[in-house]
């Protein structure tokens, strides 16, 4: 069908190339260039003509979207905080299909592009760790017909990729670090530069469906923000959909995760707390020890809170908070909401921030209280049945309670060790290694695995 066109204004699309053959509305050519070079053109297609659709969770933290299908997120933090166990976290999941989402329950493979480790020492060895199915991993390099393997470099290698990713069914690609993926002659400082490498890779994020995780480290800038101390120009937080942020909690004893932007979810997603396990993983020639990615419940305190305070300084304060939070606990029947904690807290002089601090050291755990509600601050109880009023009565003066861990976030479980070394216990149904949490709680099975399925071998 002939679209009629005013051969001043208007270029039918056999004249414009192949290039926009088949493309939905019309072309508007260029004046200045003329129907003897269509290079370039603008495509109007109306609203109307577009489909609307939801968005796509690759992951879903109790019902709420973290991380977008088809879009590019970015994990940032210091140095030794974890950002890449978090991408091996999320590659084991994927390659399982235990990840809450849109690929949950079908496998799914990933691309692995790692510039700075070692493959054989380190990124195999963390990936048996986390779990991983390792025949649906992949190492990502670029080849040269005259240099041979070289590192992957954006956006030239970008319509490789995208073929690759389509061919494999590829639902997660991590970049670590992102920065070290950028094409030579790009300006990493400056916006408009950086944009070119970063907006196509948004784009082939969209058109593919997949998860593109760069791996992006903190400035050595002063700031609160984890976005905005990401190095590099502002580009890195402004193009991906979502951003993490990691920290290390050293008052708390944990580690932390933040979502400083979700562009196409919730903006005030609770604060993640983890830990990395040790774990040994045999090799032919040895013993490898690696660490994994383990999410241990909410977080009182976001990275935010972390980066804005140094070291507590008043550690009297802080234990006369945690003798508060136990006496209030303790007249509540042992838990109370945590809004009405530091609502209490704040009326009777305590910072919100400083019975936070307090909640860990006094054996305080953070818990659910039921799909849809919020959190209650619950009187932990040790193995030989004392509760934690008793236990930190008695020990407070020497601040040596160590923080119990509230129900893990997200999958409700660790993935399997494979060959590793380890003495948790199993899922009789899928045979991924149980939670503490469930295992305390006597359960032989996962929440999510059905008990009457057939036993994994």
């Amino acid at each position: 069908m002939t679209i009629p066109y005013n051969p001043a204004d208007l270029i039918p699309r056999e004249i414009l190339g192949a290039g926009l053959a088949g493309a939905p509305g019309l072309n508007w050519r260029d004046p200045e260039t003329g129907p003897e070079q269509p290079r370039r053109a603008l495509r109007l297609t109306r609203a109307s003509d577009i489909e609307p659709e939801p968005v796509t969770w690759a992951w879903l933290d109790n019902g709420e979207g973290r991380v977008p299908a088809g879009a590019l997120t970015v994990a940032a933090g210091r140095e030794g905080t974890g950002k890449s166990s978090f991408g091996m976290w999320m590659a084991a999941h994927i390659t399982r299909g235990t990840l809450p989402g849109n690929f949950h329950g079908r496998p799914r493979a990933v691309f692995y592009v790692a510039v700075e480790d070692s493959w054989k020492q380190t990124i195999v060895p963390r990936l048996i760790g986390a779990g991983a199915d390792l025949d649906l991993v992949y190492r990502v390099e670029a080849v040269e017909a005259e240099y041979g393997e070289t590192t992957l470099s954006l956006p030239q290698d970008n319509s490789l990729m995208e073929q690759a990713i389509k061919e494999n069914d590829v639902a997660l690609v991590v970049l670590d670090p992102l920065m070290s993926c950028i094409g030579k002659g790009i300006d990493t400082h400056r916006e408009r530069d950086v944009r070119t490498a970063l907006d196509p890779l948004a784009r082939m994020a969209d058109r593919t469906g997949a998860v593109l995780l760069g791996i992006a480290h903190f400035g050595k800038g002063a700031g609160t923000d984890p976005s905005a101390l990401i190095t590099g120009s502002g580009a890195f937080k402004n193009v991906p959909r979502a951003v993490f942020g990691f920290a290390r909690d050293d008052d708390n004893e944990c580690r932390v995760m933040t979502q400083s932007k979700n562009s196409l979810g919730r903006s005030d997603l609770p604060s993640l707390a983890y830990n990395i396990e040790s774990a040994e993983v045999p090799t032919r020639k040895g013993l490898a020890l690696v660490g994994r990615f383990v999410f241990t419940g909410q977080s009182t305190r976001s990275v935010s809170d972390i980066l804005s305070q140094g070291p507590e300084t008043d550690r009297g304060e802080r234990d006369e908070a945690g003798a508060w939070l136990i006496d209030y606990l303790s007249d509540n029947g042992g838990e109370a909401s945590a809004g009405d904690v530091i609502k209490a807290a704040e009326k009777d002089g305590f910072a919100k921030h400083t019975i936070q601090r307090a909640r860990s050291k006094a054996g305080v755990t953070s818990q659910k209280s039921g799909f849809g509600k919020g959190w209650v601050w619950v009187l932990s109880v040790t193995e030989d049945g004392a509760d934690s009023a008793k236990m930190t009565k008695k020990t407070k003066d020497t601040d040596s309670v160590e923080p119990s861990s509230s129900s893990p976030s997200g999958p409700s479980h660790p993935l399997p060790l494979q060959s590793v070394i380890t003495d948790r216990a199993c899922c009789v149904v899928c045979r991924f290694a149980l939670d503490p949490v469930h295992v305390t709680a006597g359960d032989t099975v996962h929440p999510t695995c059905d008990p009457n399925a057939r036993r994994a071998p």
